[in-house]
């Protein structure tokens, strides 16, 4: 009789990804009583150095930057009751089109096969029943983010395990809803120009092409404070200036694409775990 506990894994590009777009599911399912296992591909060394400092720019130390994200991330999966923490530690590869993107070890540089292996390996020790990461671009358009949705469609290639896989999302409606937010919060903040909104306003799916809708609202507590957790990031992390109560309202349904599935749940659903239990 096999006792294995149902078993999600997400996988994320850097520290802090598992808290913005996965923290209520992490917190949720854990609490529901699933093994949870959180994945981080990279070190984080092109995350922001005192002062915000930029790489490349005095004052960012990528090797101290690195260290210090790895503690904010072990506070995080503290808070998220996340069961399992693995880190491939890859080198940052920064926002597309920065240098780093080209510099030897980092994970944009990585072959996907030799990244896939790995995960793989994870794939076959945890067997996780659901797989959440990145759709293909990303989300975004980040190198690290592509190269993570890369790493894990290979795996599970190379595994054939796993039920039900997912793919990271939002709704345009939430986007723009964001934006209006973020202004509210900044009024000084300059529109953006037209490239950067039709770029913007690409970001997430229609409703109607979302399968999944999980109520995350009773974690969003929890989802709050891992973010906070990674408080050398907090320049960056506008979702905190919004505070606790704001922030659960604005961020308490995580959305996704189903991709893979061999139990036939119906869609929509709201549980991604629907057709396992």
């Amino acid at each position: 009789m096999n006792t294995r506990p149902l078993t999600l894994m997400a996988v994320h590009a850097h520290p802090d990804d598992e808290a913005t777009s996965t923290g209520g599911i992490l917190a949720r399912y854990t609490a529901e009583g699933m093994r949870t296992v959180l994945v981080t591909c990279t070190d984080g060394g092109c995350g922001d150095g005192p002062g915000g400092a930029k790489p490349g720019e005095p004052g960012h130390d990528p090797a101290a930057i690195a260290a210090m994200r790895r503690k904010e991330l072990e506070a995080s999966c503290a808070i998220l009751k996340i069961s399992h923490l693995e880190m491939l530690d890859y080198a940052d590869s920064g926002m597309m089109g920065w240098p780093t993107n080209d510099a030897p070890g980092s994970f944009w540089q990585t072959p996907v096969e030799e990244g896939a292996a790995r995960l793989a390996d994870l794939i076959r020790h945890y067997e996780p029943d659901v797989v959440v990461t990145y759709d293909e671009n990303g989300f975004y358009g980040h190198p690290d983010h592509i190269q993570a949705n890369r790493i894990t469609m290979a795996a599970l290639a190379l595994t054939a395990r796993t039920p039900k896989v997912y793919w990271t999302t939002a709704p345009r409606a939430m986007m723009q809803r964001f934006g209006e937010v973020m202004r509210e919060f900044d009024p000084s903040a300059p529109e953006p120009d037209p490239a950067e909104a039709a770029a913007m306003a690409k970001i997430g799916l229609p409703d109607e092409e979302i399968t999944t809708w999980v109520d995350v609202s009773a974690f969003g507590a929890q989802k709050f404070d891992a973010l906070a957790a990674h408080a050398s990031q907090g320049e960056n992390i506008f979702f905190l200036r919004m505070g606790q109560e704001r922030f659960t309202e604005l961020m308490g349904v995580e959305t996704f694409v189903r991709v893979q599935d061999s139990t036939g749940a119906a869609l929509p659903e709201n549980d991604l775990f629907a057709g396992l239990r």
